[in-house]
Parts: structure tokens; C-alpha cells; sequence
């Protein structure tokens, strides 16, 4: 009899390889890696071979869900970072604040309100959904982010800085919604929320995520100017910036994922050799696919058929809010007078807000937000709920968004692009 583990291994092998052999092919189909993973990864369940179960005798794994959703978020935040090159200057980051400030609150408390008007939540676990779905997800959304340091286009931008920081920033509403589980009487630690797991947590992880990252780096190139690192361990530097900024803030109790995109925005802008960054982030985004097979091979090895039955309409009716009406309405509401970097005579195109408000892809961050949520209190007929509702919604955006990413990019590379490109500095020495 073959042991399990070596089955698991020849399979992800196999599959490593023909998407690897067949990308050529698959980047020009309206069809993403996340789905083909996704199809094998529930094959690979208990309907299909059972060669992956985290769900064994009714028990199910829980934190290894988290640990290796968090470890992909980590890593895909910091690409984030990288790839942005843009100065740290207000007017430039304003499709950043817009979503981040005004989008992603008023998501997170309109899924609220559908938990709590429309599917019998109290409020503490409707809040807890609208934290755990309100997140876009930086790692099934690479297709539509930013491609290298050099692409300067303000969708992609947009997107790729959402992705970066709202997975961080949901952080807050998520321990939010945990307190109120345990406590429904806010009075009893509201004012402890708002010092430390807003206010004190917020601010910790962009004071080490510049601290952390600045003090490596400086490190990196004292040492290389007396004796050059291997050639081969170079890229290394990139993975300790981001466990020792996400695993240092944590110690001070700060926000890991918004540190680790904040280092990823000082490496990016502390090298005086342009390669450096690149070559770090050529390195990341290999080791991000990698690990996005991995997670999403899982999310289709834990899906079983009756439980999302069970729950069908309620998560079919935070789908259609969520994705045609939630993200879309408020991004229309939060661009509202936002105008183009290179054309400030006039509003974002209105098919650029559209683009905007469909790819709220959601993914691996919701993933980690409630694996982190069943650890801390989410338990019985409530975790149920949530659980399946955000597994559909999953779902639903890795088959419909990757269908319909390539071809609404490519509309939007023909369409818009063409008339409107942004001239924006791509030397910048705000942290030197």
C-alpha cells in the first residue's frame, strides 16, 4: 500500500507540471490557475480520491488553515508592496485612501447588515462575516494587479494597494466581531478596542514594517560591501524581511500584515541598485504561486456538498449583494470626484470604476480571517454559518472572476488605457 503523503506528492507534482508546461496555453483562456487548483483540489477530497482531508471524524483542522493561509498572505502583501513604486504622497495614494477609507467600511457594515436583517444574526456575528468578506484578496488577484515595478496604471494600482492593506486593515472588525461573540455587552471592552486593536495596532505595524525593513536593508549592505552573499541566497533577504517584520510586530501586539506590506514599500524604495528589489520580487511572486496551489488545493479538499446546500440561499444572497451590488455601489460611491493623475481636468473613467467594483475578488484573506475566527471563539451553529456562506462566496469569485479577468482586462488594455496614460515619477527617495 502507497503511502498517502507520497500519492499527495505525485499528484501536486503532476498538476505543478501541467500548469507550469500548459500556461501559454491557459493565460489566453477566460480561465484562471485558482480554478484548475480548486477543480483538483476537490477530486482530491473525500468525493474524490480522499488522498487531502483536513476533516476527519467530524474534527476539523482548523489551524493548519490558518498557518498556511497566513503564511501565503504574508508573502503575497509583500509583493504588493514591491511592485508599487509610486512616491508616498497623498494625491497619488488617493484611489487608495478611497478604497481603503470609504469602500471597505461601508462593506463591511452593508454585509452586516444583510447578517443582521436578512439571515438572523445578532450583531457581533454579522459583523464578523462583513470582516471576514470585506477583504480583497492579493493573492487570486494577481492577474489584475499591478504586473512590475514599471506599470503604472491606475486600476491595477488601485487594486494591487487595496489588496495589500484591506487585508490588514479588515483586522480590527474581525476582533470586533469576536469580542461581541463572547461579550454582547460592548461597554465591557469597546474602549480596549478602539486603544489597542485599532489605534495602538494600526500604528505599531507601520512603525515596524519601516523600522524592520530599513534596519535590514541597512544590515544587507553593510555586509555586502565587505564580503558579497552568495549569489543563490541573495533572495533570501526577501523572505527574512517579511518573517521578521510580520513576527516582530506581532510580539508588540501591531497588525503582521500591514507591517509586511509597509516593509515591502521600504525595500522597495531603500536599494540605490534598482535590481535588488526585482530580483526579490521575481523570487516572491514564484514562491506566492507555489503556495497559492497549496491553499486553494485545500479549499477544495474541505468543500462538502450538503453543508453549502444547507446554506445555499444565504450564501447566493450575500453573493449577489456582496458582487453586484455591495462593492460595485460603493466604489461608485467612494470614487465619486476622484480625477486621473494624468488628466485632473476630468473624472476616472466611468468603465475604469466599473472594473474597479467588479474584481472584489475574494480569496485566501478570507480564508485565514475565519480560520483565525474558529480558534478564537467561533464555534457551534454560528460557525457553521459563516463558514459555509464564506466557502461559497470563495467559491463563487475564483470560478467567475477568473473566467472573467482576462477578457475584461484585455477590453480594458484596448478601451481605456489607450486613452489615458499616467505620468508619474518612477524614482522615489521618500525613506532615504
Amino acid at each position: 500500500m502507497v503511502d498517502t503523503y507520497i500519492l499527495d506528492l505525485l499528484v501536486i507534482g503532476l498538476l505543478l507540471l501541467i500548469v507550469t508546461l500548459g500556461s501559454g496555453w491557459i493565460s489566453r483562456l477566460p480561465l484562471s490557475f485558482a480554478l484548475i487548483y480548486l477543480v483538483v483540489g476537490i477530486f482530491l477530497g473525500p468525493y474524490g480520491f480522499g488522498l487531502i482531508q483536513l476533516r476527519r471524524d467530524d474534527v476539523f483542522n482548523a489551524e493548519f488553515l490558518e498557518r498556511i493561509a497566513e503564511l501565503v498572505v504574508i508573502i503575497s502583501v509583500f509583493s504588493c508592496g514591491l511592485k508599487i513604486v509610486r512616491p508616498l504622497k497623498f494625491g497619488i495614494w488617493d484611489i487608495t485612501a478611497r478604497l481603503i477609507g470609504f469602500l471597505m467600511p461601508i462593506s463591511i457594515f452593508a454585509l452586516a447588515a444583510v447578517g443582521k436583517f436578512f439571515l438572523g444574526m445578532n450583531w457581533g456575528e454579522a459583523i464578523l462575516l462583513g470582516a471576514i468578506l470585506a477583504p480583497t484578496d492579493p493573492v487570486l488577484a494577481s492577474e489584475v494587479q499591478l504586473t512590475d515595478t514599471n506599470d503604472q496604471d491606475e486600476l491595477r494600482f488601485g487594486l494591487t494597494s487595496e489588496g495589500g492593506l484591506n487585508d490588514a486593515l479588515a483586522f480590527p472588525f474581525v476582533y470586533f466581531g469576536i469580542y461581541a461573540l463572547k461579550d454582547p455587552n460592548w461597554d465591557n471592552w469597546l474602549k480596549n478596542w478602539l486603544l489597542v486593536d485599532l489605534i495602538w495596532a494600526i500604528a505599531a505595524g507601520i512603525v515596524m514594517g519601516i523600522i524592520v525593513a530599513k534596519a535590514i536593508v541597512w544590515l544587507d549592505k553593510k555586509v555586502q560591501k565587505r564580503r558579497r552573499a552568495d549569489e543563490l541566497m541573495e533572495d533570501f533577504i526577501a523572505i527574512s524581511i517579511i518573517f521578521l517584520t510580520y513576527s516582530l510586530t506581532e510580539i508588540v501586539n501591531g497588525y503582521g500584515f500591514l507591517a509586511v506590506f509597509v516593509a515591502g514599500l521600504v525595500a522597495q524604495r531603500s536599494y540605490h541598485d534598482p535590481e535588488r528589489p526585482l530580483a526579490q520580487l521575481g523570487f516572491i511572486e514564484k514562491l506566492e504561486k507555489l503556495l497559492e496551489v497549496g491553499t486553494i488545493l485545500i479549499l477544495g479538499t474541505i468543500l462538502l456538498v450538503q453543508p453549502m446546500l444547507n446554506y445555499a440561499f444565504q450564501s447566493l444572497m450575500v453573493i449577489v449583494l456582496l458582487f453586484f451590488v455591495i462593492r460595485p455601489v460603493g466604489v461608485w460611491i467612494s470614487t465619486i470626484g476622484k480625477r486621473p493623475l494624468d488628466s485632473p481636468g476630468r473624472t476616472l473613467h466611468s468603465g475604469t470604476r466599473w472594473l474597479l467594483g467588479w474584481f472584489g475578488i475574494r480569496g485566501v484573506g478570507s480564508l485565514y480571517y475565519l480560520a483565525y475566527a474558529f480558534g478564537n471563539g467561533l464555534k457551534g451553529e454560528p460557525a457553521e454559518q459563516i463558514s459555509w456562506i464564506t466557502y461559497t462566496t470563495i467559491v463563487f469569485s475564483v470560478i467567475v472572476h477568473g473566467i472573467t479577468s482576462t477578457p475584461l482586462m484585455k477590453w480594458y488594455e484596448k478601451h481605456i488605457v489607450t486613452r489615458q496614460k499616467p505620468h508619474i515619477p518612477a524614482t522615489i527617495d521618500e525613506f532615504e
